[in-house]
Formats: C-alpha cells, structure tokens, sequence
C-alpha cells in the first residue's frame, strides 16, 4: 500500500458472497466466501427474537477478522475506512423470500433485501452498529456505505449470464420491487398496485414504453422514500458508534439505478459528506457521472478498477479526466485482488489523480 502512494484502505467489515482471487496472500490463492458476513464477532443477545441474523466468517481467521486485521494496519499507521455491505445478502433473502426485492412478474431478487421492509432496515441498522462497535479507537477514519438502498435486476454473480439480454428501459421496470411492503406503500401514496404493475409488464417487453410519466415518478418516489429511511437508521446507528467520522455513500446520480450503488435521494446529497461513484468505464461519459454528482456540492470519490479487463494504457487519462471532471478523491479497486504484475499501475494512477 505504502509503494503505491496510497493515503488509506478501506477496509471490508461487513461483505456479500464472493470467490476472489488473493494473488499476493503468502498461504493461498482463492478465497471462497460462501455466503454473506459479518467479519466481526456476532453477539447472539444482540440479535435474540430476531429473523435477520448476520452471521460469522468461518472461512477468515480468529474470532474477530475485521478488528485484527484494523489493529494491525493502525500498528503499520495506515488509516482505515469501515466498508459495510448493507441490503445485499443472498443468504437472508433466500431464507426469507418475502422480504426480498421482487418483480411484477412475482420472481424475487434474493441477494436484494428491500428497503421498504421494516425488517430490513432495523437489520442494517444493527448491522452497522455491530461492524463498528468497539474498533480501536481513532483507528477508522470514516466509513463507506454500499448497498444503502434498493438492488434490482441486474446482478453480478452465481456465472451471471443476463448481459445484454435486455435493453435499459426493460431493466428499469425490472427493478422496480413488487413486495407486499412496496406494495402497501404505493396504496398510502394513491397507486394503484394493478395498474402499476401492469405497466411494469407491459415495459418489460420487448418493444414495451419506458417507465416514466407520473406513475413512473410516483414508483420512483416510494422507492426514494424507502431507502432514506434505511439510510437514515444506518446513518444514526454509524454515528453513534463514530461520532464526527465522515461517510462516504455509494451512490449514482440516476434516480433510477439499483444496485450497490443505488440512484441518489435528495435527502441522501444531505445527509452524507462524500458521495462514491462508479467510474469503471473509462470512455469519456462516465466523467459526466461526476460532474453530475459535483453539482449537488460534496466531494465526488472517483470509483476505478485497476483489475482485468481495464486496460491500463486507458487507465492514466481516465483518472484525469474525472479529476478534471470535478472528482476530489480516487479510490482503487483493489489492492487485496490484484495481480503483481499490476501493482504498479496503483502507483501511477495515484500520481496521475495528483498531477
């Protein structure tokens, strides 16, 4: 970390199900996290009479892997963000398919929580109180928000083979959830549920219109209003365990996009203090997400993958563009995943963001 020129590391401490490679682990190669954790310990009383029960990292050392591993970057003073996976979680939505994002065609998400349970929000919350709780202190710097909102239909994962299968208006209605919580709110916000999901069917076909007019924006709004809420718990439950560190929300300037990264509130842009947004395409549009996400007046976190299949001659203008672009801080995806001969890329990318 100290060769590439970084200023810090962010830190997993609560995360989804992954196989990931570990090209620079001296014991091994692959990690196969086979479900989704809590990478700290899990305290049954805390969770007693509940069904959202996280649980522990059986394949991660020792009883608390996150805070070891917080204590030995503090040891080497390399500061540390708290990054926590909130909403995604395959193994609770499969267990409980009912509190799970699901479509107008009645299919459920189950590595999507949805929001708008209350359920859901009460278990992030708790989630993020736990990850944080008794951390070395003065030790974690801030703290990084993925998932503080709704996923929707497009997923990477489990040999994901739905790419490019349907075009963006179609996968808008997709995302759309369709769960008996969403469901009551659209009846307190004067949808009826019918009729709306009746147009999701219809703009889910082929050559079906988009997702818009004054439904679409009422559809919108309920979704909104639910991911404030779970952000707002989150949010509560963060900074009572941090009291005064930033946080950093994954977030995108569409309204409409689901995913770790969900589509920006207006509550959201004031609540936080810095706003992550994913810049991995490095063709010139992707600096308009920045801009866009600059004008509401936080610091914009350029998002960038330094991984396979970026091209690393394509890599040192990107990060120049976004800087142009407004972006006040880069982050790199990811020191843990990438391979040797790649390491130097860091190095340059982070001198060319300061340049």
């Amino acid at each position: 970390m100290r060769q590439a020129g970084l200023d810090a590391v962010t830190l997993a401490v609560t995360y989804h199900s992954t196989r990931a490679a570990t090209p620079l682990h001296p014991r091994r190669r692959f990690v196969d996290a086979r479900h989704s954790a809590l990478y700290r310990p899990v305290r049954p009383r805390i969770w007693t009479g509940r069904r959202l029960v996280p649980v522990r990292a059986d394949w991660a050392p020792g009883p608390d892997p996150a805070g070891a591993a917080v204590e030995a970057l503090q040891d080497a003073g390399i500061p540390v963000n708290a990054w926590l996976v909130l909403a995604h979680n395959t193994r609770l939505g499969t267990l409980y398919p009912e509190l799970a994002v699901t479509n107008c065609f009645g299919e459920t998400y189950p590595y999507a929580l949805c929001p708008a349970q209350e359920e859901v929000r009460e278990y992030c919350a708790t989630l993020a109180a736990e990850a944080l709780r008794g951390l070395p202190s003065g030790a974690v710097r801030g703290v990084s928000l993925e998932s503080a909102g709704q996923l929707g239909a497009v997923h990477l994962g489990c040999h994901e083979k739905t790419d490019g299968a349907y075009p963006a208006h179609t996968l808008r209605a997709l995302s759309v959830c369709c769960c008996a919580a969403c469901r009551e709110r659209w009846r307190a916000a004067g949808i009826d549920p019918g009729e709306a999901e009746a147009l999701l069917r219809r703009s889910a076909g082929a050559t079906g219109p988009p997702v818009q007019d004054a439904l679409g924006a009422a559809l919108l709004a309920v979704r909104h209003a639910a991911a404030d809420e779970l952000r707002g718990q989150v949010l509560a439950a963060v900074r009572e365990a941090l009291p005064g560190a930033p946080v950093a929300l994954h977030a995108h300037p569409d309204p409409w996009v689901t995913g770790p990264s969900p589509g920006l509130t207006v509550r959201a842009a004031e609540e936080v203090d810095t706003l992550l947004v994913p810049c991995w395409p490095t063709g010139p549009d992707t600096a308009d997400l920045v801009r866009r996400a600059a004008r509401l007046g936080l610091p914009v976190d350029a998002y960038v993958t330094a991984q396979h299949p970026a091209d690393p001659g394509l890599l040192g203008v990107h990060v120049r563009r976004l800087r142009a672009a407004g972006a006040s801080r880069l982050s790199l995806y990811h020191l843990g995943l990438l391979a040797p001969d790649r390491m130097a890329l860091l190095a340059h990318l982070a001198k060319e963001f300061r340049a």
